[in-house]
């Protein structure tokens, strides 16, 4: 018989295997290891013995497995099977028991050796003496035995000693291959500079057809305690250019279909700071603008006005705090989430938005996702990321942020809005921010506010410094009625430990955004502190806050809150305190809520509870909702979504229970929804979401994707036979080609005119547009260029030209000067521009093969850092020129030259390592190099 040529260590193996707790950490690899003998009286032995490769189709699976022959078979070693798998089980010898889940966490797995019972899922199996033998290595399963618990068939071939799995569904391991694969076709591009990439910009137009985005609803409502009545709502959002500047609008209406209000804005944006001339601005806009938040004067406003600044666009207001604001259409919820932590969660206000003021932030990185949740299953997602520490404050750069705004008025109003009685007028902000040095920075703003009808001037100051891991910023206003205050912020990070500080006091009657309702002091607290329980980790937050009024009542509010994820189940749970002392007469009792965000998955269904219970005080605060989403069954599959709610408000006395049907087309989304309330109320509703854009070429595309409020991309993808870059009328469009934006893999490819379309891209964050190399069906075809840069704007698309070129091979080999062949040397491929557009490694003979390389002009490189660990010239080149004429280049044998003595004694002097070296490999007896041409040698023996 056969046997399979590859060996391996034990006592690596299960040294390994001890790392994973697959084995007894002190395991010995000798032949006194227990064994047990089945009724056969088969024992484990060297003849019997096998070493298989298992794979999957293309893909090797782990290192080996280990395996014997038996009187019913083969068996293999349930340890390295689970390796090679990576299977979430653990194999416990001494307790005699194996537990986990295979493939999928609702096919648990439990072998129990003592019970003589094994349990898949919900099949049950009993042990024979022969299904699992000791051997020792560990256990040997019966391959038979394994696959009905693994629900896997996997065939031993013995002729080529391998097993090998042969399943029609993709399981687990080879998607994450696949994606592996993927991202390994792709990998080169994360290396490169976008600066240095082909840029594909879209010059900015006096008009350029708008994209829109469409969501209209129409209802029935009759509540017991309302009336009954027929609502109809639409918003419509739209965004294009118009005399060479950006522009959005959103036109809304109220619940009887009449427009309400019409928010427009002109605006440019360019995070290179190359807009206005000498004021290189970063962003302008007249029409509805936010205002700019400050520490102790402003709070974010919005407004109709105008607003310019050199600022970068993503950096927050203030350095220990940020406000994120947006449109919300009604019905829809908002939840604000920081590095995995639920913060917030809000619904629309009555202007139609949702707004998350003064959110503090944590020295370090701040993740933000805002989730929003529409009233028929929609969820959208927005990320933001926020840095706060040192690199936060610009060295020696200053910047300015001017604007003004009437504050909460849109631009145009229909029918009269209730204006409140206070804060409601023009108000406008002048700032400026130096930095010193890379630590400090001041900031200098005047204010002019309207606040409780009265208008009100100020001068604020302040100023931030880094110390250590913690950051200070102190402050202080005068207002011109005589008022004043003062500030200090102070956050921290001490490991995992993060620690802020707040102090404002006013005097004098001061007033501002940040001391109304008669507040003159405010003092507060926070830490935040993950704890490790096991695997999981336990994010905790606890805050005091003290509140000092003029009239003498003070306030002290406390929250803790702790968020956790167990497998499936993500939920975050708080506690609120607040406790009020009056000057004169009882103080008013004591308010305690408790609040518990959850969100799970069982099985196929999604699961996200609210609740609010009032624990002491107000009593009526307490609500309660569930909902249970999950895809529909049948033709329409993931097209489909089915929605399930529960609910309960007390202050109603109302329990409510509702379902609702969403379809998604390739062109619009379809929902329905109705609800029923325990007093009798009834309530239904029907809504329609598209998006409209404009073709490349004329006409309009329907999509159920945003279109108006994110970036959009037009790839054209053709076969450039000449290779000038340029498509020409006869060279073919390609269909089916896969297109990628960033490090993300998108499931989008060419249709039949070799056009394909990205959306959804975050606007004004520029993203290298390319195409997936990796998944192209035909190697020898191939992306011409790495790819271009997009920078995308709002509802309107960029064009950009992917031409394909066919590919050919380069190879060679690799000897040192002396002969001997270079093993495990890096080397690079240089395109006509200068960027690395593959690397690869010589072989054991040095042999290297460069595949799929479009064809053009090249350059094979040594990488350096391989080149001075293995004492060779970096300096080495050789041009290569795939072509039709010449596919396939072959550079022949290659000799290398060792590297100057002169560099390598500064290379061993910037390393420390020239205390008595040798001379590198070919030195002359007077420790001189020995120089050799970098040329093919005469009479080299080429590969064929």
């Amino acid at each position: 018989m056969i046997r399979a040529a590859l060996t391996r260590s034990k006592p690596a193996i299960l040294a390994g295997l001890a790392l994973v707790g697959l084995v007894p950490a002190g395991a010995q690899a000798v032949d006194k290891a227990p064994v047990s003998l089945a009724a056969d009286s088969w024992a484990p032995n060297e003849d019997d013995s096998w070493l298989f490769d298992m794979r999957s189709g293309q893909y090797q699976l782990g290192d080996g497995v280990r395996g014997y022959q038996t009187p019913q078979g083969i068996c293999a070693d349930l340890a390295d099977v689970v390796l090679a798998l990576d299977l979430a089980v653990r194999v416990d010898k001494k307790l005699r028991r194996a537990t986990g889940w295979v493939f999928d966490e609702r096919r648990s797995l439990t072998i129990d050796r003592d019970a003589g019972e094994v349990r898949a899922g919900s099949q049950s199996f009993r042990l024979s003496a022969s299904m699992i033998r000791d051997t020792p290595a560990g256990w040997c399963v019966d391959l038979d035995s394994l696959n009905d618990w693994l629900g896997v068939p996997i065939v031993a071939d013995l002729s080529n000693a391998v097993l090998r799995i042969e399943s029609k569904d993709k399981l687990p391991f080879q998607l994450a291959a696949e994606r592996r694969a993927r991202a390994a076709g792709i990998g080169p591009q994360a290396k490169f500079d976008l600066a240095s990439l082909p840029q594909a910009s879209r010059p900015y137009q006096a008009w350029a057809t708008p994209s829109v985005d469409v969501v209209a609803s129409a209802g029935f409502v009759s509540d017991k305690r309302g009336g009954s009545y027929i609502q109809g709502r639409y918003e419509v959002f739209a965004a294009g250019e118009v005399l060479g500047q950006s522009f959005d609008a959103r036109l809304s209406s109220d619940n009887e279909g009449v427009p309400d209000s019409l928010r427009m804005r002109l605006y440019r944006t360019d995070p290179e700071g190359r807009l206005l001339g000498p004021l290189k601005a970063t962003h302008y806009a007249v029409g509805d603008v936010s205002l700019l938040s400050t520490g102790a004067v402003a709070s974010s406003a919005p407004g109709r006005g105008a607003v310019v600044t050199n600022r970068p666009i993503e950096r927050p207001d203030s350095f220990d705090k940020t406000t994120f604001r947006g449109d919300l259409p009604s019905g829809w919820d908002a939840e604000l989430y920081r590095n995995g932590q639920l913060l917030a969660f809000t619904s629309p206000n009555g202007d139609g938005r949702y707004e998350f003021l003064d959110v503090p932030l944590q020295y370090g990185s701040n993740r933000f996702e805002i989730v929003l949740y529409g009233p028929q299953g929609q969820i959208r997602r927005e990320i933001k990321q926020v840095q706060v520490g040192m690199d936060s404050i610009p060295p020696q750069q200053t910047w300015y942020w001017a604007g003004f705004a009437q504050e909460n008025a849109d631009l145009i109003e229909f029918g009269g809005r209730r204006r409140g009685p206070f804060r409601r007028g023009w108000r406008g902000t002048l700032g400026i921010e130096r930095g010193l040095d890379t630590r400090t920075s001041v900031a200098a703003y005047a204010h002019s506010l309207m606040i409780e009808d009265v208008r009100r001037n100020y001068a604020e100051v302040a100023l931030r410094r880094s110390i250590g891991p913690t950051l200070l910023e102190v402050g202080a206003s005068q207002a011109d009625d005589g008022g004043g205050a003062v500030r200090a912020s102070w956050l921290a990070a001490f490991g995992e430990t993060y620690v802020r500080a707040d102090a404002m006091r006013g005097w004098n009657d001061f007033v501002s955004d940040r001391f109304i309702r008669n507040i003159n002091g405010l003092y507060s607290i926070s830490v935040d502190q993950s704890v490790k329980l096991g695997q999981a980790v336990l994010p905790l937050h606890f805050d005091v806050r003290h509140i000092e009024r003029r009239s003498g009542i003070d306030s002290i509010e406390a929250s803790a809150r702790a968020s956790a994820s167990f497998r499936a189940l993500t939920f975050t749970g708080q506690l609120d305190w607040s406790r009020t002392k009056a000057p004169i007469g009882p103080d008013p009792p004591d308010n305690l809520t408790a609040s518990l965000l959850a969100n799970a998955r069982i099985g196929r269904v999604r699961l996200r509870g609210e609740a609010r219970f009032a624990l002491s005080g107000d009593s009526s605060d307490t609500r309660v909702a569930l909902v249970g989403e999950w895809a529909g069954a049948g033709r329409s599959g993931g097209d489909a979504e089915w929605r399930a709610e529960l609910g309960y408000d007390r202050g109603l006395e109302r329990a409510r229970v509702g379902a609702g049907y969403t379809r998604r087309f390739n062109h619009l989304q379809l929902s329905g929804f109705g609800e029923v309330a325990s007093d009798g109320s009834l309530a239904a509703s029907l809504s329609l979401a598209f998006s409209l854009g404009p073709k490349p070429n004329g006409g309009w595309r329907v999509s159920s994707e945003k279109l108006a409020s994110r970036g959009q991309v037009i790839a054209d993808v053709w076969m450039d036979d000449n290779g000038d870059g340029v498509r020409q009328p006869s060279e073919a469009a390609l269909a089916g080609v896969p297109l990628t934006a960033g490090h993300a893999y998108i499931e989008q490819a060419t249709g039949k005119d070799g056009q394909g379309a990205i959306d959804g891209l975050e606007p004004f964050r520029p993203v290298l547009i390319g195409i997936d190399a990796g998944s192209l069906p035909d190697p020898y075809v191939q992306p011409a260029r790495p790819g271009v840069v997009v920078t995308p704007r709002p509802g309107v698309a960029t064009r950009v030209a992917l031409p394909m070129v066919a590919a050919g091979e380069i190879e060679g080999t690799l000897r040192r000067d002396g002969g001997n062949p270079v093993e495990g040397l890096s080397l690079e491929l240089i395109d006509a521009e200068g960027r690395v557009r593959a690397t690869t490694l010589t072989e054991f003979d040095g042999y290297f093969l460069f595949e799929s390389v479009a064809y053009g002009r090249y350059t094979v490189r040594l990488g350096k850092a391989s080149a001075a660990t293995l004492r060779l010239d970096g300096g080495f080149a050789i041009a290569a020129v795939p072509g039709t004429a010449t596919p396939r280049v072959r550079l022949g044998t290659l000799a290398l030259q060792p590297l100057r003595r002169d560099v390598a004694v500064q290379d061993e002097a910037a390393t420390g390592a020239g205390n008595g070296a040798r001379g590198p490999p070919g030195a002359s007896p007077d420790g001189e190099a020995a120089l050799v041409d970098l040329t093919v040698l005469p009479g080299a023996i080429r590969r064929e």
